[in-house]
């Protein structure tokens, strides 16, 4: 086996943690490292992931580690991506990649000059019922649900940034097509951001795309439903599951297919591994992560305008 690679953790809340209990299975990943502003849990996920070393400041990891993932507050991205970036880093960058399209394009920049690996951490790409999706071809429609109840995480930022982002970056995907017209509505409910949104964006080659997003909702929904000419998808992305229903000879024909054992995280991370030992481009790179994040102002931008 190639030599391990060193890895840190910097962030030890709730998506910090599952990311260092997925380096710690991995048997070509050494996590040397976990990071975070409250001492108690560093040490706390340390133990459990059983890296040998923790501390409150990520610039203790520097020299030691070969990788990161950065999973700190979205407003700290930047700050804390580009000089890891700068001091020879490559680095995994949870969804979104900054809190502002400048903040995200001084990361993407910073590993474009020092010749980095960066990933942005959009999951659902890793989902198997969203890459059974890309082999669609000539979407004309596409609707996305995503609600959940009410959070204990990730207030810093608006519900866009925090759960929409995960569906423009698949729509943008799906399509492939510049956005030239795009209208929204939102507005907050229980923090000072925007809760709930809702987004309408057409596509240059005449696709609709219709995101709603919520974190005030009663339940958990995360569905994308994609229409194309005799053919009609729905990806539930909470239960991986897939259906195609088709139109065959004057009747409708249903297909059901699910993907109960596979696991996006550990696969997001692998691939991330991967391109750190082999130099390849990531899935989600520095440029998709700020396209995402682009249009994502143009939907706060909507709503504080309209």
């Amino acid at each position: 086996m190639a030599d391990k690679i060193a890895v840190a953790v910097i962030g030890a809340g709730r998506l910090g943690r599952f990311h260092a209990l997925k380096y710690a299975q991995m048997p070509d990943v050494e996590l040397r490292w976990v990071v975070d502003a409250d001492a108690s849990r560093a040490q706390s996920v340390a133990e459990e992931a059983s890296a040998p070393y923790w501390g409150t400041d990520w610039r203790a990891v520097l020299g030691e580690v070969q990788a990161a993932s950065i999973a700190t507050p979205t407003s700290t991205h930047a700050q804390v991506a580009v000089p890891m970036l700068e001091a020879g880093l490559d680095l995994l960058v949870e969804k979104p990649l900054a809190d502002t399209p400048d903040a995200a394009e001084a990361i993407h920049r910073a590993a474009i000059a020092h010749r980095r690996v960066l990933m942005v951490g959009h999951v659902e790409r890793f989902n198997p019922a969203v890459r059974a999706l890309g082999a669609l071809r000539n979407p004309r429609f596409i609707e996305s649900v995503r609600v959940s109840p009410f959070p204990a995480r990730s207030l810093d930022v608006s519900v866009v940034l925090d759960l929409m982002i995960h569906d423009l970056d698949l729509v943008l995907e799906l399509v492939g097509a510049p956005v030239v017209a795009l209208e929204a509505l939102g507005t907050p409910v229980l923090t000072p951001h925007i809760d709930i949104a809702q987004a309408r964006l057409r596509f240059a080659n005449g696709v609709v795309a219709q995101i709603t997003a919520s974190r005030v909702s009663r339940k958990a929904e995360r569905v994308l439903r994609v229409f194309a000419p005799g053919m009609y998808l729905s990806a539930d992305l909470r239960e991986r599951k897939l259906v195609r229903v088709r139109a065959e000879h004057g009747a409708l024909r249903e297909e059901v297919e699910s993907f109960p054992d596979e696991d996006p995280l550990f696969a997001e991370l692998s691939h991330f591994v991967s391109c750190v030992r082999t130099r390849a481009q990531p899935l989600v790179d520095g440029a998709t992560g700020v396209e995402a994040v682009r249009i994502a102002a143009r939907v706060h931008q909507c709503i504080e305008g309209g």
